[in-house]
């Protein structure tokens, strides 16, 4: 996703008059605003960036979800509606069985080692971004084994 693509969403939803739309679209934005004037890259904010930050904030939004109390109905609604929405812009992620493929098929002779640690930092590297961490720690548990 790109923050131009986000931008012109933005303005879509405040012609449509969705303010929580353009609440959640605004917070994206300025999420990875923050992010890329932090690193030093203000004007050259790439997809990768746009990306990471997404998720970022798509997992702060499933926290937020998670952590609510059940009595609390309203809060739990909206953090609902932002999750989803932010989910919209969220890029897909790799399933286990493509990350067990890369695994198996790129990192063959690191995976030899049965070495978890050293495993986890070269594939990290390469897979940051395209899949859940969760799932590249159990597909790589279940090769050492």
């Amino acid at each position: 996703m790109k923050i131009e693509e986000l931008q012109k969403e933005m303005i879509a939803a405040m012609k449509a008059k969705d303010k929580t739309r353009k609440d959640v679209i605004s917070s994206l934005i300025a999420a990875i605003k923050k992010y890329a004037i932090d690193n030093g890259v203000r004007n050259d904010i790439t997809e990768e960036i746009c990306d990471s930050v997404i998720l970022k904030e798509l997992k702060t939004a499933k926290e937020q979800l998670d952590t609510c109390p059940a009595e609390r109905e309203d809060l739990i609604a909206q953090y609902t509606t932002n999750y989803e929405l932010i989910k919209e812009y969220a890029p897909t992620l790799m399933s286990e069985d493509e990350v067990k493929a890369i695994l198996t098929g790129k990192f063959a002779d690191v995976i030899a080692t049965k070495n978890k640690g050293m495993i986890m930092k070269t594939v990290m590297a390469e897979l940051k971004g395209k899949a859940d961490g969760k799932v590249i720690n159990a597909v790589v548990a279940e090769l050492c084994k």
